[in-house]
């Protein structure tokens, strides 16, 4: 994670560039703006920002392109709904970038790597947990918001290394060995900070929490 735009070749910075172009114009045909006119909503948008911006500046390098911090991307898709998600992760890159972590020809690497293939990732599997399983608050808690969480960081872990591997950075050998193994103790944290925050949400203000219905997850249960 906060991958340097340098590993990349020129035809590769282009295609993340294009990617986050059509990225953000998705976000901005399809987020719930009218959502933000509350100002609770807003808040906790803002809030997110700035929370998960001061996470990510908390972390543990490598090597150059191999920093590993926490992600939220589970816990923002679920307060949210993901495409407030993604403009609430896309925020706290800007803050990042601000801060001087990454330089300002990182940040479409980072915006796809870190927050569009991680938003789609939580939201499916979110999806996936809610048609297959039954529609409880436990399985809310304990397997979107916990196991999910820890299974997003993963994947995501796995997509940067596939791109790293493809773009000539590191060996797939080096990757597998020095890089990955490290997302299974990062996934059981992630799933520690995300079931907690989410949990807490539930518990003493659901309304914060886009992706939980009282109707489904309590009501005759």
């Amino acid at each position: 994670m906060d991958l340097p735009a340098t590993l990349f070749s020129g035809a590769g910075q282009g295609i993340m560039l294009a990617l986050t172009v059509l990225g953000l114009l998705l976000t901005l045909r399809r987020a719930p703006w009218g959502r933000l006119r509350d100002g609770p909503q807003l808040n906790l948008l803002l809030g997110f920002a700035v929370g998960l911006m001061l996470l990510w500046t908390m972390r543990a390098g490598v090597k150059p392109g191999l920093n590993l911090h926490l992600l939220g991307a589970m816990a923002a898709t679920l307060a949210l709904g993901p495409w407030l998600a993604v403009l609430a992760m896309a925020l706290a890159l800007t803050g990042v970038m601000l801060n001087g972590v990454i330089e300002w020809m990182d940040w479409p690497v980072n915006f796809v790597l870190m927050i569009a293939i991680p938003v789609a990732v939580a939201h499916g599997l979110q999806r996936a947990v809610e048609r297959w399983l039954p529609a409880h608050f436990f399985i809310f808690v304990f397997v979107i918001s916990f196991a999910c969480a820890a299974l997003t960081v993963m994947v995501q872990g796995a997509v940067a290394a596939a791109a790293l591997a493809s773009a000539g950075a590191y060996t797939v050998e080096f990757l597998l060995s020095e890089y990955l193994p490290f997302f299974l103790l990062l996934g059981f944290s992630e799933a520690w900070i995300s079931g907690a925050v989410i949990t807490l949400m539930v518990v003493y203000r659901p309304g914060w929490v886009a992706a939980f219905d009282d109707r489904r997850y309590l009501l005759d249960k």
